[in-house]
């Protein structure tokens, strides 16, 4: 192209339009793809359609990474021609970023950035497959989505005066962020349901995120056409001239409108550090409310019953201190000091003895709720100050959640935690330090009471909506599982799935609280109570997405109704409204408690399995908070003026922020369901029952990490874990079986959920669960029973498995209800079957001659082992080869027993099994006389490991499997 400005410039031999980049960079990106995929479907195309689970006909469509990653030579025409685009990719970020730089503007160069590093990680996971390095591959990937979203939305912010350019932007940005929905969700039925055919549609969805993707930078082209290259700006767009035809106002509107103004502030370091601050400090706050009930929880645990100390539940009265005038001048005057002193509950992983950290982490949740009451209370002067407190104390419950998924449902911080079991409380404590020190770099508005004693209605009813708030949202949503587990039923998974929807409670509690704070009257309306009211009942009620559903609305709910509520309370006295607001928090915490634990307590019969109680209790406390809100609403003097809102986009912005971390943390745990036994070729299955009593070990650290390298040492297929519902308060609202299962490579079946009234019973299996139902055997008079019947395909062959926890020894009468209820439906199956249970009686006596019968048709894996009282495992139609007692050290109270079987190759050989004699089934033999790969490791003989070794017989005992 001849220079257009050679005369004039007499030193330009060559010129461009700035356009020609963008069409180079589309056209090569797009050659790249569609080059690989054209080779790919010519050369290998029933290979590069197969998948783990399926292939042509059932799939017939290549995905994108199958396409360009796998095989010769399509893998070398994508990577020659992205190698390519990487110029014109430069060239553009650049361009763009002359395009729209501006003075004082940092934006535009954060986009620019932006661009780039989308640009260096797509060469990341392009030249790194996943066959190559498969982590390094994921990595670079979600950090190219990540930084998709600045990229999208800050071109849009930034976009020149252009309509017909906005426009193809917004259209582009929204189906590539749309198309990531079913995306995810063809993956999942492809990944976790295995429905053939799910893997092509989710391959139509990969190939159009490529093209979104490559298409939104191809908008480019309208407006580099100001651009000569050498870059001279021919129109002035870069100077903010507008040659459209539709005002400057309107389209600033209009992209204000598609970023929801959160790159158009202005940014400030201030602003952001307070931001961050005022976040981390309410993600202490949640931290140490949350670890309160767990180290409470330890001592009746270990105690077997009430234990006084109990009492430090009270700890979150504190804010009764505020009644008296010398104290609550003392704590509004030194309001730093007070919030500082609350880290005592963060740095107590320091205190090795266990009544010593839990006066600790009693007095870090006094001086963390003595704080905030007193900071919302004077802070209420100011709106901006007020709404900002609010905000940094919701979405750091938000942040507590997200770090808690991040760490399988334990808080990284929390004083069950130290480096040896994953915590990062040293980090912690020391942002906690800064945080605490930044948020409370302002002297409180007042020094007292605010003036606000004339406002109309009630502080108690308003000390209601308190209870009743903090104990929903600390209840249902501490923890993204929770609600999952309380609706999830079982396999074949009909509902969500903790790993692949916690985020749909994330997005749930963002909408929610920026509603709030958006339209906080609409929050504290009685429409959007009945609202909120649905949800509870129908999460309460149903099951499976149903349930969920509800579940969702009554989590928008809850954080809607925290502003209008905290901010009613924060205008009252705080004595009464936190003060006796968590009074009845702690109520409703004693009252979720004893609908399960309802053996152990006083009165507890009088509430035994009622939830539903609890729920309408709640909604009724929420009620009332409600009715005060109206009520001084509409008596009170007229409106206060609205807050300005730049604050509100920086938290805002955090919040996005927080949800991607999320995200993040959903992509890397994603389950994979490519788990392997330990001995297939020996057609070898160990099974292992064991009661973790909570998953907290005799010194009060959490023992996931210890469980783990126990049950990966001893090579379990399929464990039965008792004892193992941890989603309430007082057990921290976690899911051990969540990291066992990932860390092992195993599905894995909660049993029923926290709802149901049980303490627990858990299935971890490396072979695929078909189908599992869950029962609660008859409990007359004690605690329920809990049990799992799942059918799991080893080797081709069908084998049920039941996991169950009989009731406690002071109720004989439920004990034999329950022996029999088992029994009859362990006989129900004409299955290979093993029983992995905790039954509360002594061999050959008893009940245990129902277990072991004709009507079940089980046999005892060892009868001549009498040193037992709870753990047994039966079997029946399988060649069982070894049985182990391996001692437990301090993780729990209750060793660990495992046995191996060899699954039969048919059904007339499992018949074959059951014909054998007593004595021919349990004849023993040395270890020397079975095959190498069905012993136990010999790592736990002698001494063992870590305190576990093989106990009780000293030595494994094997049977003969040969008879028949």
């Amino acid at each position: 192209m001849a220079p257009q400005y050679k005369d004039k410039d007499g030193g330009v031999v060559f010129t461009f339009n700035g356009s020609w980049v963008s069409w180079a960079h589309t056209v090569i990106a797009y050659t790249a793809f569609l080059s690989a995929l054209a080779v790919g479907i010519h050369l290998h195309y029933h290979k590069i359609v197969q998948n783990e689970f399926y292939g042509y006909p059932d799939e017939w469509f290549p995905s994108v990474s199958a396409t360009i990653g796998d095989r010769y030579p399509e893998r070398s025409f994508f990577m020659i021609f992205i190698a390519i685009t990487s110029g014109p990719r430069f060239a553009l970020v650049g361009l763009w970023y002359l395009l729209t730089r501006k003075p004082n503007q940092r934006l535009p160069g954060f986009v620019a950035f932006m661009g780039v590093f989308r640009t260096l990680t797509c060469g990341g996971w392009t030249y790194i497959t996943s066959t190559d390095d498969h982590d390094w591959h994921d990595i670079l990937m979600i950090s190219y989505i990540v930084a998709t979203l600045p990229w999208t939305t800050g071109c849009i912010a930034l976009s020149p005066p252009n309509p017909q350019a906005i426009k193809y932007r917004k259209y582009l940005a929204g189906a590539f962020f749309g198309t990531l929905v079913p995306l995810v969700y063809f993956f999942i039925q492809h990944k976790v349901h295995r429905v053939a055919g799910a893997y092509t549609t989710y391959a139509f969805f990969e190939w159009a995120l490529i093209l979104f993707d490559v298409a939104f930078d191809a908008v480019t082209a309208l407006d580099f056409a100001t651009f000569e290259v050498m870059v001279r700006d021919v129109k002035g767009s870069s100077k903010g001239e507008n040659r459209s035809d539709v005002p400057s106002a309107v389209l600033e509107k209009e992209k204000e409108k598609a970023t929801g103004g959160l790159l158009a502030l202005p940014f400030t370091w201030t602003q952001a550090l307070d931001t961050a601050a005022d976040v981390y400090h309410g993600f202490v706050f949640w931290s140490m409310l949350t670890s309160l009930g767990v180290v409470i929880w330890y001592f009746p645990l270990w105690h077997m019953g009430i234990s006084g100390f109990e009492a430090f539940v009270m700890s979150t009265v504190s804010p009764f201190l505020l009644g008296i005038g010398p104290l609550r001048s003392l704590v509004t005057s030194n309001l730093r000091i007070v919030h500082l002193l609350s880290l005592v509950g963060v740095a107590s992983y320091l205190v090795v003895d266990q009544v010593q950290r839990l006066i600790a982490v009693g007095f870090g949740v006094a001086m963390a709720c003595l704080g905030w009451a007193a900071t919302l209370h004077t802070e209420t002067a100011l709106d901006v100050r007020f709404e900002s407190k609010v905000l940094g104390w919701m979405i750091g419950l938000i942040l507590s959640s997200t770090a808690k998924f991040a760490w399988y449902t334990n808080n990284p911080i929390w004083p069950i935690m130290h480096a040896e079991n994953g915590g990062w409380n040293l980090s912690g404590l020391i942002v906690g330090v800064l945080a605490a020190l930044r948020f409370t770099r302002r002297a409180p508005l007042t020094s007292g009471y605010a003036p606000t004693q004339a406002l109309p209605g009630s502080a108690l009813l308003s000390a209601c909506g308190v209870g009743g708030l903090f104990f929903g949202l600390h209840s249902l949503l501490s923890d993204t599982s929770t609600m999952i587990l309380w609706v999830w039923e079982g396999f074949p998974i009909r509902g969500p799935y903790f790993s692949t929807h916690g985020w749909f409670t994330i997005a749930a509690m963002s909408l929610g609280l920026f509603a709030g704070v958006f339209r906080p009257n609409l929050a504290g309306s009685w429409p959007t109570y009945a609202a909120g009211t649905v949800g509870a009942m129908l999460l309460t009620f149903y099951s499976h997405w149903t349930g969920f559903y509800g579940g969702l609305a009554l989590a928008a709910y809850l954080m809607a109704a925290s502003v209008p509520i905290l901010s009613n309370a924060a205008r009252r006295s705080p004595t009464v409204t936190f003060g006796l607001g968590f009074l009845i928090y702690n109520f409703m915490v004693l009252f979720h408690v004893w609908v399960v634990a309802y053996a152990f307590v006083p009165g507890g019969p009088l509430v035994r399995e009622h939830t539903d109680w609890i729920m309408i209790t709640m909604m009724v406390l929420l009620g009332a908070g409600v009715y005060d809100h109206n009520a001084s609403l509409h008596r009170s003097a007229p409106g206060r003026r609205p807050s300005p809102s730049q604050h509100r986009k920086y938290f805002g912005l955090s919040t996005i922020i927080v949800n991607v971390l999320f995200l993040c943390a959903a992509f890397r745990r994603f389950p994979a369901n490519d788990y392997k036994p330990y001995h297939a070729n020996d057609r070898l299955l160990t099974a292992g029952i064991w009661t973790v009593h909570f998953s907290l070990d005799n010194n009060m650290w959490s023992s996931e990490y210890r469980m783990r390298d126990l049950i990966k040492e001893l090579e379990v297929d399929v464990i039965g874990l008792l004892e193992s519902d941890l989603q309430r308060i007082i057990m921290g609202n976690r899911d051990t079986t969540q990291f066992l299962a990932e860390d092992l490579g195993m599905y894995v079946d909660y049993g029923p959920g926290p709802n149901k009234h049980t303490w627990g019973a858990a299935l971890l299996s490396k072979f695929p669960i078909v189908e599992s139902k869950h029962h609660l055997l008859p409990s007359p008079v004690g605690e329920l029973a809990p049990a799992i019947h799942a059918t799991l395909d080893v080797y081709g062959q069908l084998v049920d498995v039941f996991v169950f926890h009989s009731g406690q020894e002071e109720d004989p009468e439920d004990r034999r209800l329950q022996s029999e209820y088992l029994a009859e439906l362990m006989g129900s199956t004409p299955r290979p079957s093993i029983l992995l249970s905790y039954l509360v009686t002594k061999p050959l006596k008893g009940n245990y001659n129902n277990y072991v019968s004709k009507k079940s048709g089980m046999h005892d894996v060892d009868p001549s082992d009498w040193d037992r009282w709870c753990e047994y495992i039966l079997f029946k139609g399988l060649k069982r080869v070894g049985y182990a007692r391996v001692s437990r050290h301090t993780i729990t109270d209750t060793e660990l027993q495992v046995a191996k079987f060899v699954i039969p190759q048919s059904e007339g050989e499992s018949l074959a099994l059951e014909s054998l004699s007593d004595e021919q089934r349990n004849r023993r033999v040395k270890e020397e006389e079975v095959p190498e790969g069905w012993r136990f490791p010999a790592l736990f003989r002698g001494q063992g490991v870590r305190g576990h070794r093989y106990h009780v017989f000293k030595e494994p005992r094997y049977y003969d499997a040969g008879q028949q």
